[in-house]
Parts: C-alpha cells; sequence; structure tokens
C-alpha cells in the first residue's frame, strides 16, 4: 500500500500542480508505474473543474461558470496538455521532416500555429461543455459525472498510445521519457479501470452515452497513425494534445448522441 500511494503521488505531482509529499521525486521506476493512475488524475482534475463550475453558478451564468471551470482546470494541471497540444501545432503546422518536427516541438516558445491552435480549442471547449451541460437539466449529478468521464477517458485515449506505439526520440532529453517504458498488465488494467468507470456510471442514467467512446478511440486511433507515420511514434507532447482533442471529441460525441440516436 505505501508503495502504490508513493506511485500515485508520482503521478499527482508529474501531471498536476498539485502539492504532494516532500518524499514524492520523479524517480524514473515510479513514473514508469503511475501510468496506471493517469486516468485517476482525470476524477481529480474533474472534481476541482466541476466544483469551480458548481461554485460560479450560483451566482453567474452557465457560460460564465464553464469559463472558471476551464481556468481552475488549466491552472490545476499547470497547461500540461495545453502546452503539449500546442507544441504539436507548431511542429507539425512547421515541420516536413522528424527531425524538424522533433526540434521545433522541443523549443518552448509557441509559435503562429500553436496560438491559433490553442484558441481554437479553448473555443470549442467552452461552447461545446457549455451546450453539453444544458443537457442534463440542471442535475448536478450528471453534470458531475460529465466532468469526471470526459477527463478520465481522454486520459485514457491518451495514455494508451503508449501501450501500442513506440517512443519517438531516441535520446532521453523528454521529461517524458520515463513513461515511455516496458508496462506490465498492472498499468495497462490500471488505465482502463479508472478511465472507464466514470463513462459506465454516467451510462447508467442513459445507455446511449456510452456509444461515446467510439469516436473518441475513432479519434485516437487516427492521431497515433499520424504520429506514427511523421515522426516513427509519439512524444510527451502528443499525448497531451491526443487528450485535448479526445477531449473536444467527447463533448460533441455526447451532443450528437443526444440529438440523432
Amino acid at each position: 500500500m505505501k508503495k502504490e500511494l508513493h506511485i500515485f503521488f508520482t503521478c499527482l505531482m508529474f501531471y498536476t500542480r498539485i502539492p504532494c509529499p516532500k518524499n514524492i521525486t520523479h524517480d524514473p521506476d515510479y513514473l514508469n508505474k503511475a501510468t496506471r493512475y493517469f486516468p485517476f488524475i482525470g476524477w481529480i482534475v474533474g472534481s476541482i473543474s466541476f466544483l469551480a463550475f458548481f461554485l460560479f453558478s450560483l451566482f453567474l451564468s452557465t457560460e460564465t461558470a464553464v469559463i472558471f471551470a476551464i481556468i481552475i482546470s488549466v491552472l490545476t494541471t499547470g497547461a500540461f496538455h495545453e502546452d503539449g497540444f500546442a507544441d504539436v501545432c507548431d511542429g507539425f503546422g512547421g515541420g516536413w521532416t522528424k527531425e524538424k518536427i522533433l526540434m521545433i516541438m522541443k523549443d518552448s516558445a509557441i509559435g503562429a500555429y500553436g496560438a491559433i491552435g490553442l484558441a481554437l480549442l479553448f473555443l470549442a471547449k467552452f461552447k461545446l461543455l457549455s451546450e453539453s451541460i444544458l443537457l442534463f437539466t440542471n442535475n448536478n449529478l450528471l453534470i458531475f459525472l460529465l466532468f469526471i468521464s470526459v477527463h478520465s477517458l481522454s486520459r485514457l485515449a491518451a495514455i494508451s498510445i503508449i501501450f501500442t506505439h513506440q517512443y519517438s526520440r531516441d535520446d532521453a532529453s523528454s521529461k517524458s521519457k520515463p513513461i515511455a517504458k516496458n508496462h506490465s498488465w498492472k498499468e495497462i488494467f490500471g488505465s482502463f479501470f479508472f478511465g472507464l468507470v466514470p463513462l459506465l456510471v454516467l451510462s447508467y442514467f442513459n445507455y446511449k452515452i456510452l456509444l461515446a467512446i467510439i469516436p473518441v478511440f475513432i479519434t485516437r486511433y487516427f492521431l497515433a497513425r499520424y504520429f506514427q507515420k511523421w515522426i516513427g511514434g509519439y512524444t510527451g507532447d502528443c499525448l497531451g494534445a491526443t487528450q485535448q482533442v479526445c477531449e473536444v471529441i467527447y463533448y460533441l460525441s455526447i451532443l450528437f448522441i443526444w440529438k440523432f440516436i
């Protein structure tokens, strides 16, 4: 149990800005095992984001509360995944070879592709999340499950890439390199368990919502194939971009299911 707690806090420290015990470090072995808890981080981030939405919605409009919910989620993770999304936009938008793409993604400066991508990403999140919340007619339990499920499922889609593809960089220059090592069944089982449970619970109230997993993982498949084609695998930025894109696809799927199925 003590070791599992250490692994969990390693995951929490790596993927969020939430304070952790002082004895927790970026130990490569623990960081590799921490992938099993990555979707569970979605439970935590989703809960914090929902709490912000709930509190602000008590005296502000739904749309304004959504803005603050998004801001709080970004602050909680330190824009970890958004930064990866911006780097992927810059790298694949401005690079035409593997070496050039990887070099651009490693650059800490944000370019035009990244800035435009982030603007469109946040606009899509705001609009789609606002519309998705309205579907649940002020049922805070279902809205809470929506927040939890989108953050956990999108993280599962992202982290599952490391189970099927190779890390692209040849050196250990990336801080995400330790998570790219071999994984046991514990990492795979843990990822899928924590990634799917919130969606299963939400689908109990409307079984059709379970269909949202299909477009999310179709998106994951094509993104992984795209990364494989251009850089021969994935990087930490690619995982962050996958999480962000799959989050948007999840909202789109919910709205599509509600309207047409």
